[in-house]
């Protein structure tokens, strides 16, 4: 079956970096575009960045452009988000995320808090 298993997650201050990975299976990863999406306490989830299929191509959210990096090793089915010079308001739970045809498949998530 399909799983998708972030990790990476941490505490770290303001200004601090910290890289998620993103470790996919049960589908033909190199096939797919992959996106990180976040959720901070009593907001909606909302899309952070995106990679497409063969990594050529990527989209960001306008927050964190310019911070943040998507990349992916389709050799090790893996999607990575570098962050750096994060903010208090990158706090959230990260998920990995893949569309396949109709269906939508989300990892459970790992948790950022940027805080002094």
């Amino acid at each position: 079956q399909v799983q998708l298993v972030e990790s990476g997650g941490g505490l770290v201050q303001p200004g601090g970096s910290l890289r998620l990975s993103c470790a996919a299976s049960g589908f033909t990863f190199s096939n797919n575009a992959m996106s990180w999406y976040r959720q901070a306490p009593g907001k909606e989830r909302e899309f952070v960045a995106r990679i497409t299929s063969g990594g050529a191509s990527t989209n960001y959210a306008d927050s964190v452009k310019g911070r943040f990096t998507i990349s992916r090793d389709n050799a090790k089915s893996t999607v990575l988000l570098q962050m750096t010079t994060l903010r208090p308001e990158d706090t959230a739970v990260y998920y990995c995320h893949v569309r396949l045809g109709l269906t939508v498949r989300w990892g459970q998530g790992t948790q950022v808090t940027v805080s002094s």
